[in-house]
């Protein structure tokens, strides 16, 4: 089985136990285009069969999230799996509605972000989060990020929190977000929920539950109808019809002369049959995904 399953991550498992999980089912090889914090629920895209070749075209979508922030207390992790490092006074007049959506708004754009200390980046070979475990410090490089649309849902003064959905680009940690604006609040914070509701043109109402897929495990066709299959997934790109014996050349790593803009293209036989997809830069058409 080929193509694309969108998951809704359930909270505590790490995105890992949704791999395996989701591989003893389909009884196929499975991967994912990026982690979600165990904390995290939401959209998991995951990539199975010949559809982990699609890797590439799925790692720098822009993404959803709704995040609650809690105010008053710092974590050592920035969300709430880790220890209290810290605890400040919240001044609830900073927590007016007109404030709260000017600092929000305040974060719209392109803009450098430090990372969180907790995290999977590697410096000089060795994951951030293996140094926080070590109790060493080390200086940590921003980073470019751009945050599309941030908007407030929700005030909670008595429970010293917030919730608000981000739209940001691939590499924003939402830990550090919310860190940053409960410092412009004046205080301090931690990202206390997270989900994600929308990862390029997947979002919620496409995905699936775990233990959904789990009750249905026996039955193949209800499994198949969850999947994207690779065809449907590239749809919308244009076409190149190929007789057999320049789809013989094509398939055989030939590059093909053809006149149409560079770009993505489905190739198809002469039959009508989908082959797979192709690309042509500089009036060549090479191949590039076949199943």
């Amino acid at each position: 089985m080929d193509g694309i399953l969108i998951v809704n991550k359930p909270k505590e498992f790490t995105s890992h136990d949704v791999v395996a999980k989701v591989k003893r089912i389909y009884g196929t090889k499975v991967g994912h285009t990026g982690t979600l914090d165990p904390m995290a629920t939401g959209v998991l895209p995951l990539l199975l069969g010949e559809g982990t070749k699609l890797c590439a075209y799925l790692t720098d979508h822009s993404k959803i999230y709704e995040a609650t922030i809690k105010l008053g207390i710092q974590t050592d992790t920035a969300d709430s799996e880790g220890k209290i490092i810290k605890e400040k006074q919240v001044n609830l007049e900073k927590l007016e509605k007109n404030n709260v959506q000017k600092v929000l708004q305040s974060f719209l754009g392109k803009q450098m972000q430090t990372p969180p200390m907790y995290s999977a980046i590697k410096i000089k070979g060795k994951k951030l989060y293996e140094y926080a475990r070590e109790g060493k410090q080390i200086e940590i490089p921003e980073r470019k990020i751009e945050i599309h649309n941030i908007e407030l849902l929700n005030i909670q003064k008595e429970e010293n929190s917030i919730t608000y959905r981000v739209h940001c680009s691939k590499g924003t940690y939402i830990r550090s977000l919310c860190e940053d604006i409960a410092k412009k609040l004046e205080t301090i914070g931690y990202m206390q929920e997270l989900n994600r509701i929308k990862v390029g043109e997947f979002d919620l109402k496409q995905s699936i539950a775990l233990q959904e897929l789990e009750q249905n495990k026996e039955n193949k066709e209800f499994l198949e109808s969850k999947v994207i299959t690779l065809q449907e997934f590239f749809k919308n790109s244009p076409s190149i019809c190929l007789e057999e014996k320049k789809l013989t050349l094509f398939l055989n790593g030939v590059q093909l002369t053809k006149k149409e803009q560079d770009g993505l293209y489905q190739i198809i036989n002469e039959q009508g049959k989908w082959i797979g997809i192709g690309i042509i830069e500089n009036q060549l058409l090479k191949r590039k995904l076949i199943i």
